[in-house]
């Protein structure tokens, strides 16, 4: 591998045989053979077919198909016709959403290949960028996309916006001088990288790798070869269809011994044992996983998520750590002022109002802010371009000239209007050896505006201009100006100097830029979103740790980290000092800190991987090329859908529409409601399928009549399971929800509910006996219409036990109204099939009003003995 970044430019020309003058057509088609086109290969998408087989991967659903086929085989259709619908209904749910979000994905690429202009048979052509090869010499301008990794050759001026590989959110200044052989990879001034931009100035470069041997195509190579792991849910989901299996198992072997042990043919009670075990196996929890994180899905979108694939969902609510990148997603990826220092006084600026340190709104056509102000924008190149009405439509130009644009505009002092005032006399440049620019503009005097780095202004400065008048500026004053300096830099601060000067006389550089008139600094940051502290500090509330791991400087990451009310002074480390660790130490270090500064991709991914050792579950948000690892390798990968790169995009389970870090924050909560309903669902299903089996296995071991007959328990499984439990999905959060630690990742589905399971099947079983043991005697169908009509009421109000695992007096009752027409119509379809021709069917005879009254009066104890039961286990614990 060659450090382009090490050699000479003609060291490179001459490693690449190639000219200043470009390769001829000829030797271009040679090397595009050789070399390919220069284009990443897409990381794979599923086509439609594999993502439909895809939701058949559950061990849940391949049970399911195994019952429907055994099933088909005892002639038990109808078993066999419900438990498709619902491996369909599950399947279809989860297919419509991945395919839904693929699309999405497709339609947010950019439909145009760049294009590049290139040095071919000494003339410049513009071509396809993907023509490109090694050796070519390229032109690149100030907007330019750079399209492949580039060695500089001859620049002017130049400075690229590198975020989407390093992280970094200022203009890198860029230079043809060779680097050293340990320059970091965000320091490499003499390279142009594939997916950067350039900001100002412009250059001509040799191209040195394309496609996928540039930094861009080796990231995305790398992505593909890391596995694609199942989410916790799927994880857990999987071990419990395994138990249930197991349970199934045990569950036809026991009932085939007993009804053995009672003189019953063993090809029957075989046949028996296998069809009770089909009927208890819990069928709709699938349908009503998928449908509530489907429901969820939805209101996901409104809060600006797009979620890929349907467990990520409640994943996302399981989450232990977000690791966060800064630029966009925690701040606005917006260069603006947001200090001012002049006139001895601190300014702070917000939206174009400006307060001193005692919060005080101060005026900004106070001489000093005016004058400040004015500087930046006479002293300054960028393009502000506004409607009819004054509204600004676009500014182009250096993200910070630009600040300092929007910076006046918002004060009142447009540029327009001042510089019809005064017209452009001459400008000597910016250059990174002068560290400084003027402009000379002319009006009814002759005056310079300069503006450049502190240390330099303050050095050619003689006096400082404070509340309207000029005044000698001292060796003392000077001392105490760099003090303010270094202070407001320490802030995470890009720190500006702006002067002036009346020109009398000849008009060359050395007049314009010695002697200044001090007037102030001018501190311009990328601010944090307004949205983002209030969002950690909910985080923080939730047990939710959250880590911002970035590739800019370690102090603009303190000064955010502070802003944001993270923890930025103690718990911040840079890569160069983490890569000096031990296992151990990085181990710790990775647990303790909260902000890490110039990150490379691969230390990003290597924390993202100690954090999942360590037993967190790890969300992570980013954008670009450097952040594409980490995003594949977290449990959750969340990509921004506005400026996030299309490889960043592909391999993310969410997208956020609006790149906000808050809208993290939302779904995360979303996410806590998904896995609350999720387990309330399947404990009010398993609940109603216990009393079942209890019931049924007693009447074998006592060598009772069955109390439930096949078809009569489908029945009641058909409207208890169905509507109230899947309503059960969309129950309001609980409002202590972001009170609370996240759900350890050790946990099982079946964690903090299975005694409530047990108590709730105890307790209807003993209802469903007595009502049979009471009646058997008298009228075995009348006796078998009371068990089965008390088990659905019962089951209802097990449904309303669910609901929270406080007791039902504490939530809002009305809360979720379907939940309440749901149990209201399972229970009148029961009447319906009691009092009607339909009870032939199922073996039901007609109950006496007095009969009904008894078994509504009796299964209401099961709301009584279950909110009980939650209030000493709220106790106990």
């Amino acid at each position: 591998m060659t450090d382009w970044h090490t050699l000479k430019k003609e060291e490179t020309l001459e490693l690449l045989n190639s000219s200043e003058n470009g390769l001829s057509e000829e030797e271009a088609k040679k090397r595009l053979k050789k070399y390919g086109q220069n284009s990443s290969k897409e990381i794979s998408r599923a086509k439609p077919f594999f993502i439909f087989l895809e939701q058949f991967k559950s061990v849940f659903i391949l049970i399911l198909l195994f019952a429907a086929v055994f099933s088909l085989f005892i002639e038990h259709y109808i078993d066999f016709y419900v438990i498709m619908a619902i491996v369909f209904i599950n399947s279809a749910i989860g297919f419509a959403q991945q395919y839904k979000a693929e699309k999405a994905i497709s339609e947010m690429k950019k439909m145009l290949v760049p294009k590049a202009r290139v040095f071919r048979d000494w003339q410049l052509i513009e071509l396809d960028s993907r023509e490109l090869v090694p050796g070519d010499i390229v032109q690149l301008n100030e907007g330019d996309r750079v399209v492949a990794d580039c060695r500089i050759i001859h620049e002017t001026e130049l400075r690229t916006n590198e975020a989407v590989l390093t992280g970094e959110s200022f203009p890198q200044k860029k230079t043809s001088s060779p680097m050293k052989l340990e320059t970091e990879f965000a320091d490499r001034e003499d390279m142009l990288y594939m997916g950067t931009t350039i900001v100002t100035g412009n250059c001509k470069a040799i191209v040195v790798s394309t496609g996928m041997s540039t930094e861009f195509g080796k990231i995305a190579k790398f992505v593909q070869t890391i596995k694609e792991e199942q989410t916790p849910l799927q994880k857990k989901l999987d071990d419990f269809s395994k138990k249930v299996a197991i349970g199934v198992l045990i569950l036809a072997f026991i009932t085939t011994l007993l009804g053995i042990f009672r003189g019953e043919e063993a090809h029957h009670m075989i046949l028996t044992g296998i069809s009770l075990a089909v009927s208890v196996i819990p069928e709709g929890i699938p349908a009503v996983i998928a449908i509530t994180l489907a429901l969820a899905i939805k209101r996901m979108e409104k809060s600006n998520s797009l979620i890929r694939k349907l467990p990520a969902a409640e994943t996302l609510g399981r989450t232990t750590v977000i690791c966060a990148d800064k630029t966009g997603t925690m701040t606005e990826e917006k260069m603006t002022v947001t200090k001012i220092y002049c006139s001895h006084n601190y300014i702070t600026a917000k939206n174009g109002l400006f307060y001193d340190e005692n919060n005080k709104k101060i005026s900004a056509n106070s001489f000093s802010i005016k004058n400040l102000l004015k500087i930046g924008i006479m002293c300054n190149n960028a393009r502000i371009e506004k409607d009819k009405n004054g509204k600004i439509m676009n500014i182009l130009g250096d993200p910070t000239e630009k600040a300092l644009i929007v910076s006046a505009d918002k004060a009142g002092i447009f540029k327009k209007h001042e510089t019809e005032k005064e017209a452009r006399v001459i400008e000597y440049s910016f250059s990174s050896k002068r560290k400084m620019m003027s402009i000379i503009r002319k009006g009814d005097k002759l005056v310079s505006y300069v503006k450049g780095s502190p240390e330099i202004i303050l050095k050619k400065s003689t006096h400082e201009f404070i509340d309207g008048r000029v005044i000698y500026l001292t060796s003392k004053r000077k001392n105490e100006i760099m003090r303010i300096y270094h202070n407001m830099a320490s802030q995470g601060l890009r720190v500006l100097g702006f002067a002036f000067k009346e020109i009398i006389g000849k008009v060359n550089q050395e007049v314009a830029e010695n002697s200044l008139v001090f007037s102030g600094f001018q501190g311009i940051m990328d601010p944090p979103r307004k949205e983002v502290p209030l969002a950690i500090q909910e985080c923080l509330s939730a047990g939710i740790k959250v880590k911002m791991i970035t590739g800019d400087s370690m102090l603009t990451a303190k000064a955010i980290s502070k802003m944001i009310g993270l923890d930025g002074e103690e718990a911040s480390i840079e890569e160069s000092e983490l890569v000096k660790l031990s296992e151990k130490e990085f181990s710790d270090t990775v647990r303790a800190k909260n902000v890490f500064a110039r990150v490379t991709p691969e230390t990003k991914l290597r924390i993202i991987k100690e954090l999942k050792e360590q037993g967190e579950i790890v969300a992570v948000t980013g954008d670009g090329m450097n952040d594409v690892l980490a995003l594949k390798e977290a449990h959750i990968g969340v990509a921004m859908g506005i400026r996030g790169s299309d490889v960043a995009r592909d391999v993310s389970d969410i997208i956020l529409l609006d790149d906000n870090f808050a809208s993290v924050v939302k779904a995360v909560k979303e996410g806590r409601r998904v896995y609350d309903n999720m387990k309330k669902s399947i404990q009010a299903h398993i609940s109603a399928n216990a009393d079942e089996l209890f019931v049924v296995l007693f009447a074998l071991a006592f060598a009772l009549p069955l109390p439930m007959l096949p078809l009569a328990i489908l029945w009641m499984n058909l409207i208890t399971d169905s509507l109230p439990s899947l309503v059960l999905g969309i129950e309001p959060a609980e409002k202590d929800i972001m009170k609370r630690k996240p759900v350890n990742p050790k946990e099982t589905i079946l964690a903090k509910i299975w005694l409530f399971i047990i108590a709730a099947g105890i307790i209807t079983f003993a209802i469903a006996m007595a009502f049979f043991l009471m009646f058997h005697n008298q009228d075995l169908d009348k006796a078998r219409t009371m068990v089965i009509t008390s088990a659905v009421i019962c089951e209802m109000f097990i449904v309303l036990a669910s609901r929270t695992e406080k007791n039902i007096w504490n939530i809002d009752f009305w809360g979720n109204k379907f939940l309440n027409f749901s149990i209201a119509l399972a229970i009148i379809l029961q009447l319906i099939a009691v009092y009607t021709p339909l009870s032939s069917v199922f073996g039901f005879k007609a109950l006496s009003f007095l009969e009904l009254i008894l078994i509504f009066a009796l299964s209401s104890l099961t709301l009584v003995f279950l909110e009980g039961f939650k209030f000493f286990q709220r106790e106990k614990q």
